[in-house]
């Protein structure tokens, strides 16, 4: 935690430094304003630094990660939210030298500003924009009708398999203690000119899929197979773990409000009921075992990243249904887990889902 102390106060303190470095000249109320964005820039990050270590400490909380790994995570945060300052505030910086340069006859240009940060509002739908919004002064052509609008996708839930001649009811992992996460960024583009109807939906996902395995068993690879096997002392926690990348399709219908003004027109499915129907194609990128036991008086944690013989292409089945920006999803991988198997088993799982 000292280190990100440091790294904000370093970063604060030099910031400050040239805040008042520019307070100094009298160039009139456009610098004056960008000074104050710039403290509005530090204030932001830090107020952002300070969920994401909350977010840790649970997790940390949660046993979700270990001591080492929160330390980690929150030295990573300090310094992407401190290379954030310095980012957006060289941009200021520039403005200002060149109000500075070229004296006040761009200074009194009544529409040029710089928007920084989160918050700056999107004129042209609304929307909140994450990140930098530069305007010179000149007037932007806004477009009549915009067919394709993205945004993130955030899904979790419960995962579990299903295999031949076996269901949820006799499955080899427990059904609360398997679950999977997906983060990803999706676009939506109408599929008819004057209706919004049919979207399609596509984009790229990470997904992660993770397996708790019952009566005390881990994962061992057995020649070009990869079978459960009892533990030989009693495991405190067992963890398999797939990450994929993919890519999903997914026809999506729901009806929409339309927006009309003279010169826009825009299809919002805000609080609108929506289904969506479709699929997924990638690649595992990653798989890994957590096993956590004691042995001969020790307290141990390995963690074993392999193969596993698990299939290297990824495809399978995905559809959501929901209202407004929350839905209830379902994935099915119709590729098996293993390659070589004597059974094969389908990763599925049922969840939910934010468009966000």
């Amino acid at each position: 935690m000292k280190t990100i102390i440091t790294i904000v106060t370093a970063v604060t303190l030099t910031f400050y430094a040239q805040l008042l470095k520019a307070q100094e000249a009298d160039n009139g109320d456009v610098i004056e304003q960008l000074i104050q964005e710039k403290e509005s820039i530090i204030s932001s990050e830090k107020e952002a630094l300070r969920k994401e270590v909350e977010a840790i400490n649970e997790k940390l909380a949660k046993a979700e990660i270990t001591v080492e790994e929160a330390q980690q995570q929150k030295e990573a945060a300090a310094t992407k939210r401190a290379l954030n300052i310095e980012n957006l505030q060289a941009i200021i910086d520039n403005k200002i030298a060149f109000l500075e340069r070229n004296g006040s006859e761009y200074s009194k240009t009544p529409d040029g500003k710089i928007e920084i940060g989160l918050g700056a509002e999107n004129k042209d739908n609304g929307d909140i924009l994450f990140g930098v919004e530069i305007n010179t002064g000149k007037k932007r052509k806004m477009k009549y009708d915009r067919r394709t609008y993205s945004n993130l996708v955030v899904a979790f839930g419960l995962n579990n398999t299903i295999g031949d001649g076996q269901s949820l009811d006799n499955s080899d992992y427990e059904i609360w203690g398997s679950r999977f996460f997906e983060l990803g960024w999706t676009w939506s583009t109408r599929a008819f000119k004057n209706s919004n109807f049919l979207r399609l939906k596509y984009g790229i996902s990470y997904q992660s899929n993770g397996l708790k395995p019952t009566d005390n068993r881990y994962f061992i690879e057995n020649g070009n197979q990869t079978e459960l096997e009892e533990f030989r002392v009693e495991l405190d926690k067992s963890k398999f773990r797939m990450d994929n990348i993919v890519v999903p399709v997914y026809f999506e219908f729901g009806p929409s409000t339309i927006k009309e003004t003279e010169n826009t027109i825009r299809y919002s499915t805000a609080r609108k009921f929506r289904i969506g129907l479709g699929g997924y194609v990638g690649a595992n990128i990653s798989t890994r075992q957590k096993l956590k036991y004691k042995e001969n008086g020790d307290n141990i944690k390995d963690k074993i990243k392999r193969d596993y013989n698990t299939s290297d292409l990824i495809y399978g089945l995905s559809s959501y249904i929901g209202f407004g920006d929350m839905s209830i999803y379902a994935k099915y991988d119709i590729s098996p887990i293993f390659r070589n198997a004597e059974i094969d088993q389908n990763n599925v799982s049922l969840g939910l889902r934010f468009d966000l």
